[in-house]
């Protein structure tokens, strides 16, 4: 099998929406349909006992929400599909924007009962800026909503992208009959369960379906989809300029089917990456790929780190040297595994567009590219992202203190909690993009490493780092508080606006930049 026929096969994608819109349900019906799972779960499994397979962390089970990106890698078809679920939660989208680095595709699910909401619109937006191809799935059509043509409105007019029902439904609610595939040209009856009956749309006259009323006032705006609406482009779809939408029911698991199997059909296979030296594409024989994610802890029994690995170019082979690019250190990948959820086997051989597991001994960080061979370039950095919310945080019991440095120093490597020391006091401070991701941490260290913690709030700060090479400490007090993140780089954490303006009207040899606005800082100042 040569490199470009497993390129081909590659489809890796990540599933977007609001909380509550059906991404993980959505989910596992597609892994019902690649046959790795028997019965599909739920989020909120509690009294089934049953839990999405992608929900795979304790803290997930019990609190019925997803907090972590999951992989989940299977065959399908003539495919070999890469998924990654996202949490919808806000709190935890600088893990969501960081994996939407390493797809080339995207789901979007909207709820069809409330329609484009705030935390759709933020991830939307990051995938319009990368010119991800989007694909929508309209989600719940079983119950009562918004009427089509206002979703579809709603997507173009708030989202700004230009839309393509690729079937429509007929009814929605106790009237949901079915779907007209404008696609196939056929009608897919809604039976309330999970058997579709598809009949060709010239084989439906005379029979219930036909003499409906509710189908024959759904003719006329199928009508009006013919000649006003959208022409479907794929060339435009692969541009993110023009999204297929698919109506349906993940929990009915109706519509899906037929959603996966066009999406397969339509999106795109891996596709070059941008580096500092241009485009690599993915049929480069040279290995390369780059860290997306780093997890503590997927298996407590061995208190492993989990580096996760997209594929860019050439063939990975389990037990290849690889160079850092970051380092310039050569290391040997020995311990390589794909993914179900959490869940994990050898992998011997992956190609790009693929995500893989392997092992980190502490020496990787989010971000860091691996090459085969001479060359040095590096992918683009990963976004970064200024936490919001900031707590001193201390140990309950100093007989655990061993414990908890290293559980700290090992969840705030994954990236959704940033490590700062106070410089006059040195107390660990952290900051958090939102409250959630605080709790999890507290249970985390809990669970995972025995240790009880407890937090002193410092409210919303807004964060600065210092580019200034020499300044003066005394300049700083408790509202601006002067502090050092993980790397060494000294930062402030102003108590508010007023606070930060007045400082800086006040102390103008003192350089002050947003994190979003200084990915590339290298130099490490000192202080008077």
């Amino acid at each position: 099998m040569t490199l470009l026929n497993e390129i081909n096969k590659r489809r890796t994608f990540a599933i977007i929406s609001h909380p509550d819109a059906g991404k993980t349900t959505l989910t596992e019906k597609l892994l019902l349909f690649g046959q790795v799972i028997r019965s599909a779960g739920t989020v909120k499994g509690k009294k089934s006992g049953k839990y999405a397979a992608s929900d795979w962390m304790e803290i997930e089970k019990k609190r019925g929400i997803s907090v972590t990106s999951s992989v989940m890698s299977f065959p399908y078809n003539e495919f070999h599909i890469n998924i990654l679920d996202t949490p919808g939660h806000e709190d935890f989208s600088e893990d969501t924007y960081r994996t939407l680095t390493a797809v080339d595709s995207v789901v979007m699910i909207i709820d069809s009962v409330k329609g484009v909401e705030p935390q759709t619109i933020k991830l939307f937006k990051v995938c319009r800026m990368r010119g991800i191809p989007i694909f929508t799935f309209i989600n719940k059509l079983d119950r009562e909503g918004k009427e089509p043509l206002a979703l579809l409105a709603e997507i173009e007019e708030v989202l700004g992208i230009e839309s393509y029902p690729m079937n429509w439904p007929v009814g929605m609610g106790k009237r949901f009959l079915g779907l007209h595939d404008r696609y196939t040209n056929t009608f897919v009856k809604y039976n309330g369960n999970e058997e579709e009956e598809i009949i060709p749309l010239d084989q439906l006259n005379g029979t219930d379906i036909s003499t409906h009323q509710t189908y024959l006032d759904t003719l006329n705006e199928i009508e009006l989809l013919e000649e006003a609406g959208n022409s479907f482009d794929v060339n435009r779809v692969h541009k993110g300029e023009l999204t297929p939408v698919f109506f349906g029911s993940a929990l009915a698991n109706f519509g899906v089917q037929t959603f996966f199997d066009s999406f397969l059909q339509f999106a795109v296979q891996p596709q070059p990456r941008k580096t500092n030296e241009g485009f690599v594409p993915p049929e480069n024989e040279e290995f390369s790929g780059y860290i997306f994610k780093i997890q503590a802890n997927m298996n407590p029994a061995h208190r492993d780190r989990i580096a996760f690995l997209r594929i860019c170019s050439g063939t990975f082979q389990r037990g290849m040297t690889v160079n850092v690019s970051r380092t310039n250190k050569s290391i040997k990948l020995t311990q390589s595994q794909s993914f179900m959820a959490g869940d994990r086997e050898t992998v011997d051989q992956a190609y790009p567009g693929d995500i893989i597991g392997i092992y980190d001994p502490n020496i990787y960080q989010i971000g860091d590219t691996l090459l085969e061979g001479k060359d040095a370039y590096y992918y683009n950095e990963l976004p970064q992202f200024p936490p919001e919310l900031f707590r001193k945080v201390r140990v309950k019991n100093v007989m655990k203190s061993k414990q908890f440095k290293k559980g700290i120093e090992q969840l705030v490597q994954e990236g959704a909690i940033q490590l700062f020391r106070q410089d006059s006091t040195n107390d660990i401070i952290l900051g958090a993009v939102g409250q959630l991701q605080f709790e999890v941490l507290e249970y985390r260290l809990g669970a995972e490493y025995n240790v009880e913690i407890e937090f002193v709030s410092l409210g919303d700060r807004i964060p600065r780092w210092i580019q200034s090479e020499k300044f003066e400490k005394r300049v700083f007090d408790s509202r601006s508080l002067l502090v050092k993140d993980r790397n060494g780089q000294y930062a402030v954490l102003f108590e508010n606006d007023f606070t930060y303006r007045y400082f800086r009207e006040n102390n103008k040899d003192i350089e002050l930049v947003d994190l979003l606005e200084a990915n590339n800082y290298q130099s490490y100042p000192a202080a008077d």
